[in-house]
């Protein structure tokens, strides 16, 4: 897949466009920095230091990174990466995790923008997309549910609890193109 330039809010008060890309083992180092930038203030709002962004080392990412089944891309201003997201697919179906923008960018778009353009790295069989994200974070919640993804269940993993959200594909493209008064347009 190749780079896509964007022109989110954050880049609206005359800043550099942002570059849209797959993240390489190069830039590791830089990508683990941002997630654990980005997931200080989630650690914050559960009181847990030791959540799995955190945690996680250098090494570990690297593999997680070389998996066949994970995509990960990032939000470039200039050099600077400033928001990423990762997708494990598995079949029909891939998962969201560890969308991360930096703290002096966040409330400007740019996780709406990752979260859009994962679609054009996702295979074409892929029917839905899950997301997870504390029980808690209201921010999180509502951009999800903001963009098509639907609650789907609450999951205790020790201290915290996750809701599990859906994005079905396709359907809801096909409903927004079908003619009036077809079919995908009665209830």
């Amino acid at each position: 897949m190749s780079d896509t330039t964007v022109n989110p809010a954050a880049g609206a008060d005359g800043d550099a466009p942002t570059r849209i890309a797959l993240v390489t083992d190069e830039h590791a180092g830089e990508l683990l920095t941002l997630r654990r930038a980005a997931f200080v203030s989630e650690a914050q709002l559960y009181d847990d230091p030791n959540i799995p962004p955190l945690t996680q080392t250098l090494h570990e990412l690297r593999e997680d990174m070389a998996r066949d089944d994970v995509v990960t891309i990032g939000a470039w201003e200039g050099h600077r990466l400033v928001g990423s997201i990762r997708v494990e697919v598995e079949g029909s179906r891939a998962t969201l995790g560890r969308l991360a923008v930096a703290p002096d960018q966040q409330g400007k778009g740019l996780g709406t923008t990752l979260l859009f353009a994962i679609l054009d790295h996702l295979p074409e069989d892929v029917a839905e997309i899950w997301a997870f994200t504390g029980k808690d974070s209201r921010q999180n919640l509502a951009m999800y549910t903001k963009h098509g993804y639907e609650a789907q269940y609450d999951e205790a993993a020790g201290e915290l609890t996750y809701t599990y959200l859906r994005r079905v594909l396709h359907a809801v493209d096909a409903r927004r193109e079908a003619p009036a008064g077809s079919p995908a347009d009665r209830p």
